[in-house]
């Protein structure tokens, strides 16, 4: 450590996963022994992260990655104390890849409760201790979804809330109390009425307004939508069936429970309301799937709610539109943007895209979008055999002490000497290995980069494959240009990925207002919005 007039900042990071997983300390007993280690240590605390309720054995975690985030960009501290190594990362992988990054910008992760010292064999006790913390947290997980499925099969709830029209309630199973399901007296009416509703012939929008006018409430406060109304509708809970792992990442048979609890509704009208709600069901296509037969799925947003607009058939599929989610799920006068044609308004998109960027003055500005593209790609791939290649400079070092040590000392542990040596010689031709990869993959796209020529004949072809190609070339090209289409009331705002070629009357600018008039050419409106 420092000297007391210059004491080292520090970061402090704290974590718990869960109530029913984590054994270790809550995170405010965590951050008073990091503070107290930080004081007795000459540390000064500059930062504080906390992430609760995260697992460590995921990377992905709000304050975790903000914390490396913060590292890579000139951080303010020059250590991490973590109260234990599996508080950072539960994952050996993640403990390698992110500390090795720290420790090239001069950061250490430091455990108050387990020291290890910042030389090779201090690393290796850290390593060895990571590798313990992961093989504790898997065996756990396991422990903790074997007791669940148990638990789910003897008709227990395994979830943290009940379903609207239940309560739970914790009954004795031994010498502990876990939860079951019970009609709740003040709900369970809401959903006898929904069934009711859709038994009597109410589409699940009818049944939603119904809901919202008589000011009644959805399970998360909000006014109901067709989307709540339908979760209910197929929720085979209400027959009193448990099911439990339908989405189990193991791939074990999910647990179903008939008669686990009271039900609500009778299977023969949850029957009859299902063969019903399958009668009914539109044509809706969902804009995220790729195989949407809409051009412009995933593009096209409302400017006055925010939310997509979504291809949807007419009854006799003569026609297709694109609707509003919000006037999809609740009705006329929810929103005021307009039901769009959906062959005539994919017409005009693809025609102004044909008249911005697929002209002969264009062709530079899609040469130069093509190569910083690919030029962005090399990059990432010349980084990672950098990163690897500093990785294997590591390991040679390592392998460098040990022989001097070796050649230095006359009571060496010839095992512990030989398996660390084997570590570091696997370690080297894994590495070595990658690196070859990742060279090679760098040789293939730098042989991508064409020249100006060949990128100015793709885009004459692209004219033409507007026109006659299949929808999924179609779309991609689309989505290459075009990032984001905007509908409001008599005009849409087509927002680009680049700015507009000198010959376009929107020249620099990336996005223009086109009306949405019966003219074969659309009229150009003022930029203002």
């Amino acid at each position: 450590m420092k000297e007391q007039d210059n004491p080292t900042p520090v970061a402090l990071y704290a974590r718990v996963s869960s109530d029913r997983q984590d054994v270790d300390l809550s995170v405010a007993a965590q951050l008073r022994a990091l503070g107290d280690y930080a004081e007795k240590n000459d540390c000064v605390v500059v930062r504080e992260f906390v992430d609760e309720a995260e697992s460590g054995r995921v990377a992905d975690r709000p304050q975790f990655q903000a914390m490396i985030d913060e590292a890579k960009t000139n951080a303010p501290f020059e250590a991490i104390l973590v109260w234990k190594f599996s508080r950072f990362t539960r994952k050996r992988e993640h403990a390698v890849a992110y500390k090795s990054m720290l420790r090239r910008r001069g950061i250490r992760v430091v455990s108050i409760t387990e020291q290890a010292d910042d030389t090779a064999a201090g690393r290796l006790l850290e390593g060895i201790i990571e590798t313990i913390d992961e093989f504790y947290s898997e065996n756990l997980a396991q422990d903790v979804t074997r007791g669940m499925r148990e638990a789910a099969s003897r008709g227990f709830w395994m979830s943290s809330e009940a379903p609207l029209g239940y309560k739970r309630v914790m009954v004795q199973d031994g010498p502990k109390k876990r939860p079951r399901l019970e009609p709740d007296p003040g709900s369970s009416h809401i959903v006898r009425r929904i069934f009711d509703l859709s038994e009597a012939g109410k589409s699940t929008l009818d049944i939603a307004r119904i809901l919202n006018d008589e000011g009644i409430a959805s399970p998360r406060g909000k006014p109901w939508g067709k989307t709540s109304v339908h979760a209910i509708l197929i929720n085979e809970t209400y027959t009193g069936t448990l099911t439990w792992g339908v989405n189990a990442k193991n791939g074990a048979d999910p647990v179903r429970v008939e008669n686990a609890f009271p039900a609500i509704v009778d299977r023969k009208q949850f029957d009859r309301v299902g063969k019903l709600l399958r009668a009914r069901a539109p044509r809706l296509v969902n804009p995220r799937r790729v195989a949407s037969p809409f051009l412009l799925s995933g593009l096209v947003r409302c400017k006055t709610c925010r939310r997509a607009l979504t291809g949807q058939g007419s009854k006799y599929a003569q026609f297709t539109y694109y609707v509003c989610q919000t006037l999809m799920k609740r009705g006329k006068g929810s929103c005021d943007a307009p039901r769009l044609n959906a062959r005539r308004f994919e017409e005009l998109v693809v025609e102004r895209v044909r008249t911005n960027f697929l002209t002969e003055s264009s062709t530079p500005d899609l040469v130069k979008a093509v190569d910083e593209e690919i030029d962005g790609m090399v990059a990432e791939h010349r980084k990672r055999v950098q990163t690897i290649e500093r990785e294997i400079g590591d390991v040679k070092k390592q392998l460098d002490r040990i022989w001097r040590y070796i050649a230095t000392r006359d009571d060496i542990d010839v095992a512990k000497t030989s398996a660390r040596m084997a570590e570091c010689q696997d370690r080297q031709e894994r590495l070595e290995s990658a690196a070859a990869d990742a060279r090679d993959a760098l040789a293939r796209h730098r042989s991508a980069l064409g020249d100006a020529g060949e990128i100015a004949e793709h885009a004459r072809e692209m004219d033409d494959f507007l026109v006659r190609s299949e929808l999924t070339e179609r779309r991609a090209f689309i989505e290459s240009l075009v990032r984001e289409v905007v509908v409001m009331p008599g005009a849409v705002r087509l927002r680009y990925t680049m700015p507009m070629p000198d010959d376009s009357w929107i020249s620099g600018r990336v996005s223009e207002r086109v009306a949405l008039g019966g003219s074969p050419l659309p009229a150009m409106l003022a930029d203002g919005d």
